[in-house]
């Protein structure tokens, strides 16, 4: 499979993003856009009321890589990310559990990302939703 041009953006004196990039050029031939993902397994399975933020966290971003790859690219074809929690402090406290999921399925890959505490989401066990965009070759 052929790499998309992918750029992160860092002007010059600014700290380099932590866990994510402030901004992202990329081009190749086709874009995926991908609605909001929350803990569902296999598409419809809600495994929110069993997960806590880590878990659901991770289980978002396996749906993701796997929606990715399904369009017939890979995680690193991901430029966007906008994630929705429902409670920031659970995400911060869940920080080694989300570095570990963010590992385990975008590697070393930081797109471009927005992250906003929302009061609530489609499901009410449900503590992240993230929507994605990538970039194929």
């Amino acid at each position: 499979m052929s790499v998309i041009d992918y750029q992160a953006i860092l002007p010059e004196g600014w700290n380099r993003a932590r866990g994510f990039s402030y901004a992202v050029r990329a081009s190749g031939s086709t874009t995926v856009h991908i609605a909001g993902q929350i803990a569902n397994a296999d598409g419809n399975r809600s495994r929110c009321g069993e997960l806590d933020m880590g878990g659901q966290w991770g289980q978002v971003l396996e749906n993701i890589a796997r929606l990715v790859r399904e369009a017939g690219g890979a995680p690193e074809n991901i430029v966007n990310l906008r994630a929705y929690v429902t409670d920031i402090e659970a995400f911060n406290q869940a920080g080694p559990a989300i570095g570990q999921a963010w590992t385990a399925h975008l590697g070393k890959h930081f797109p471009a990302m927005t992250l906003v505490e929302v009061s609530r989401l489609i499901d009410p066990d449900a503590l992240v939703e993230i929507e994605a965009e990538a970039v194929l070759p």
